[in-house]
């Protein structure tokens, strides 16, 4: 086997039913089915950014969720420039990820849909910067064609 293909892990058909007691109230999702790769809507249903990743935690505060004893859930989204360590392998540093707070998600369907306007956001600074610095430098950049 070449050593930069990587075998993907084998998941399971069917996960198993969680005991009683670790039933989570609300809904459970598929990070992986329902999450991750998705599109980030704002309030008014503009594209904001992708879905990247997802930051778990346990409900008194504590982010080691290896262990798997009890629920766990969801308390941010995270979106950054991702893309490249993709390709090459690796993981962005944390520092540049954008966190948006679960709170500000209202829906979860085909896209991500935030209770909160985008503009206000640290995820589109860079179509912001290239919207006034680059493209606003175009001739006819600043408003929309005739």
């Amino acid at each position: 086997m070449s050593p930069r293909v990587r075998p993907r892990p084998r998941v399971p058909d069917e996960l198993p039913e969680l005991p009683p007691h670790l039933r989570p109230a609300g809904r459970v999702l598929d990070a992986r089915l329902h999450l991750l790769d998705r599109q980030i809507l704002d309030v008014e249903d503009v594209p904001v950014t992708t879905l990247d990743d997802l930051h778990v935690s346990y409900a008194d505060g504590d982010d080691d969720v290896t262990s798997g004893d009890r629920p766990a859930f969801v308390d941010q989204v995270l979106t950054g420039p991702v893309l490249v360590t993709r390709v090459f392998g690796g993981r962005p540093p944390a520092s540049r990820l954008v966190r948006i707070p679960w709170s500000d998600v209202v829906d979860v369907g085909v896209a991500v849909r935030l209770g909160v306007r985008g503009e206000g956001l640290d995820a589109t600074w860079v179509q912001r910067w290239l919207r006034d610095r680059v493209i606003g430098r175009i001739p006819g950049g600043r408003h929309d064609p005739e």
